[in-house]
């Protein structure tokens, strides 16, 4: 009898497995793809939503636009150059040069990222900024009428600041590629009597590029995208794309030049993303 129940009972219907990708891509457009439809239809309208071509093509060529552009790739290319070169020199001492603590000198490095970048831009402006210890302490000494160090509120202090916040991107993936490296070809290079130099240009150097170019690319993607170091230093002449839109929308009013630019500024940050992609797909991340 309850064999015959269990023939009778129809087979359960089993889910298409298709129906599993609604869910997230119905909140991935809400989300994502429906606010950057909203940006690029009212960078093509105007405020009375008729659209506007003509005010597109302005904004591509007026000055502050492009003095903004430049100033967002100068900076952004400064920086990840400065990360680069910090995070290469602090991965070499902490991989290759053994002291005492080096491992909680990595650790702390890496608190770096979890912390607002306002954070390190206010410490900066007490050690550099114009009542600072710094220009305090140089004026009590030498009797000097005005602050004598005054970088900070300039697109210097900008990239000084964002190399102290991003650095940590470029030494994780730097750590993690010179573990691979093998300690016995440094012997051998050593003992075959190559210098530190050479070892670290032909033995070391190699395995590190996909980690630098990885975290060089991220270190670039995200100074192009920074706005809270730029609008804190509030340094003078030094407007990027982001505090640009912030300018032209919030204070301005002016609602299609700010999703112009911020179309523009999408382009370029899902291009440096790609790039990111392709360098971390080559690392093996």
């Amino acid at each position: 009898m309850s064999e015959a129940a269990v023939i009778s009972r129809p087979a359960a219907r089993k889910v298409p497995r298709s129906v599993w990708t609604v869910p997230p891509a119905a909140l991935l457009a809400l989300l994502f793809f429906y606010p950057l439809a909203l940006i690029a239809r009212q960078a093509f309208l105007d405020d009375s939503g008729i659209a506007n071509v003509a005010e597109f093509v302005r904004v591509l060529h007026a000055r502050f636009f492009l003095n903004a552009l430049l100033n967002t790739i100068t900076i952004s290319v400064a920086a990840t150059a400065g990360c680069l070169v910090v995070g290469l020199v602090l991965g070499l001492i902490l991989a290759f040069v053994p002291f005492p603590g080096s491992g909680v000198i990595a650790r702390l490095i890496d608190t770096f990222i979890a912390l607002p970048t306002f954070l390190v831009t206010l410490a900066f402006t007490f050690l550099y900024g114009s009542a600072g210890m710094l220009n305090s302490g140089l004026m009590e000494a030498f009797s000097l009428p005005t602050p004598p160090v005054d970088f900070l509120y300039s697109a210097w202090g900008v990239v000084l600041a964002e190399v102290t916040v991003y650095t940590p991107f470029i030494l994780r993936p730097l750590l993690a590629a010179f573990s691979l490296v093998d300690r016995g070809q440094i012997e051998a290079a050593s003992v075959l009597g190559a210098r530190p130099f050479r070892i670290v240009r032909q033995v070391i150097l190699p395995a590190a590029v996909p980690a630098l170019i990885a975290g060089g690319s991220l270190c670039l993607l995200l100074t192009v995208n920074e706005f809270g170091i730029v609008l804190f230093i509030g340094a003078k002449g030094v407007i990027t794309l982001p505090l640009l839109i912030y300018s032209k929308a919030i204070q301005e009013s002016a609602y299609q030049v700010a999703c112009i630019i911020a179309l523009v500024n999408i382009v370029l940050s899902l291009g440096l993303f790609g790039l990111y992609r392709l360098a971390a797909g080559r690392l093996g991340a």
